[in-house]
C-alpha cells in the first residue's frame, strides 16, 4: 500500500484522542492507519480490511516492534462502508489504546511498546484523509 498521509512530530499525549475522518473509495479492499514512534516502531496497524488477503468486512490491528510484526488482533465490528465518509477516534494510556468506530463501538488494543507519546501517523490504502484532529 502506498501512503497517502505521513506525519511526524506528533507528541499525542496519554489521555489525547486523535481524531482521523476519511473517505472510504468506492472500490475498497483495505486500508490502514499506524501510529508510533516511526515505520518500525509502531503501537498501532489499524487495519480494515474490505476484500483483501482472505478478510472480509474484518479489522485487522497489530504492532511492530523494533522492525518485528506482533500477533494479530482481530475485530468482527465492520462499520465501514465503501464510497462513504468515516470517523476513528484513537486514544492511549500506558496499558492500552482505545479505538472508537463511527458506529460508536469501542475496543482495546494493548500498548505493547508502552510508549509515553504517539508521534508518527501515516494512512495508507483506499482512504483520502479529509480531517486529523487532536481532542
Amino acid at each position: 500500500m502506498a501512503c497517502n498521509l505521513v506525519a511526524s512530530n506528533l507528541n499525542l499525549k496519554p489521555g489525547e484522542c486523535l481524531r482521523v475522518r476519511g473517505e472510504i473509495a468506492p472500490d475498497a479492499k483495505s486500508f490502514a492507519l499506524n501510529l508510533g514512534k516511526d515505520d518500525n516502531n509502531m503501537c498501532l496497524h489499524f487495519n480494515p480490511r474490505f476484500n483483501i488477503h482472505g478478510d472480509i468486512n474484518t479489522i485487522v490491528c497489530n504492532s511492530k516492534d523494533g522492525g518485528a510484526w506482533g500477533a494479530e488482533q482481530r475485530e468482527t465490528a465492520f462499520p465501514f462502508q465503501p464510497g462513504s465518509v468515516a470517523e476513528v477516534c484513537i486514544s492511549f494510556d500506558q496499558a492500552d489504546l482505545t479505538i472508537k468506530l463511527p458506529d460508536g463501538y469501542l475496543f482495546k488494543f494493548p500498548n505493547r511498546l508502552n510508549l509515553e507519546a504517539i508521534n508518527y501517523l501515516t494512512a495508507e490504502g483506499d482512504f483520502k484523509i479529509k480531517c486529523v484532529a487532536f481532542d
